[in-house]
């Protein structure tokens, strides 16, 4: 029998109970469940304990918690154990990323599969959490928690919570742009729900990004270039939303080196961008190119996830462009100052991976 979120698992049947869903409220409630149900709930449908018993004995029921059991005898899928842990715990939801597998189904992140599944209580309950399990309490509960199959924070509140406690800002940018990629929700609605909360980690700085993306700007992204990528290593100072004369109108590019004929065009979209938008850079690139100058485009990992090689390998550029200068290191082992034969070297990635790490 298939069960919700399309992973199969073997139907029971149950002796001296009428046969069929329409007819079998037990069987009814474990299709409804994927297969799951609690020894409470089989007593509101009138199975005796002598039944459950006999149930059990024959394997037709197989414990996965204190009272809580599966109808199959193989290893219990995620949503089983989704399942589980929500009734177990009941009432509990499906809390930040196991609420956010539970919305995008089966294939979302199959690399958190093994993870203890995070359940989500009302802030007052006081409950341990278990093996394959962890408990996290929130303010708010009931009207944080969706009727879902399984329960299941609201996934704005998901959302924000991953992107709060993720352990570096490309980590965050990742939460917010996947759930707005698969329309499930979307940057205002994000913001309505930040605006609900008292307190949120990185509440600034997500609040600004997400005003740029619902405004199809890149502030944010431009003023932390600068502060990141330019200032922090010694680079020449850049002009912000210059303009220049195009041959489909003025233009204003996000970061200029006049002085070199460089121009830098920071793409702060968390989604893919439209067609026609990729159409209108490319006719700048070759304006750029036409008049003789270098344009370049980076993104949030370019300057997030490695403001020092794109400083590095920025200078570069400006260097062979007439740029004197040479960049700085930002920090002990910061890869800028290092030699350009050493740009693309492992010891310069690690850098950056330990940055990335950091907490904005």
């Amino acid at each position: 029998m298939l069960y919700t979120d399309g992973e199969l698992v073997g139907a029971a049947r149950f002796p001296g109970l009428h046969d069929g869903l329409v007819n079998n409220p037990v069987e009814a409630l474990l299709n409804d469940q994927s297969g799951v149900v609690t020894r409470a709930q089989l007593r509101t449908l009138d199975v005796s304990k002598p039944q459950l018993d006999r149930m059990i004995r024959r394997r037709e029921l197989v414990r996965l918690l204190p009272g809580v059991f599966v109808n199959h005898t193989g290893e219990p899928t995620w949503i089983q154990r989704a399942w589980a842990g929500t009734l177990f715990y009941a009432p509990a939801a499906l809390g930040k990323t196991s609420a956010l597998r539970a919305a995008n189904g089966p294939g979302w992140r199959p690399e958190l599969e093994a993870d203890p599944i995070i359940i989500t209580v009302g802030e007052d309950r006081h409950v341990q959490s278990r093996a394959g399990y962890l408990v996290c309490r929130q303010v708010g509960f009931d009207q944080r928690v969706l009727a879902g199959h399984p329960p299941r924070v609201r996934i704005e509140q998901a959302v924000l919570d991953v992107a709060a406690e993720a352990r570096s800002t490309m980590d965050a940018l990742e939460a917010i742009a996947e759930a707005c990629r698969s329309r499930r929700t979307t940057p205002g609605r994000l913001l309505e729900t930040m605006g609900q909360r008292k307190r949120l980690r990185r509440r600034t700085w997500l609040a600004a990004v997400l005003h740029d993306v619902a405004e199809g700007t890149s502030s944010v992204l431009e003023h932390d270039f600068v502060h990141l990528v330019e200032r922090r290593h010694g680079l020449p100072t850049s002009l912000q939303q210059a303009g220049r004369a195009g041959t489909l109108g003025r233009h204003y590019d996000d970061v200029r080196y006049a002085a070199y004929g460089v121009a830098v065009e920071l793409d702060g979209a968390l989604f893919h961008a439209s067609s026609r938008q990729r159409d209108r850079d490319l006719d700048r690139d070759l304006d750029a190119a036409v008049d003789g100058r270098h344009t370049i485009r980076l993104g949030w990992g370019q300057v997030h996830d490695r403001p020092c090689l794109t400083a590095l390998r920025l200078a570069v550029i400006l260097q062979a462009q007439g740029w004197s200068g040479a960049p700085t290191a930002c920090c002990p082992g910061c890869p800028a100052a290092a030699p350009v034969s050493r740009l693309n070297k492992p010891v310069a990635a690690a850098h950056q991976v330990r940055r990335s790490n950091r907490v904005v």
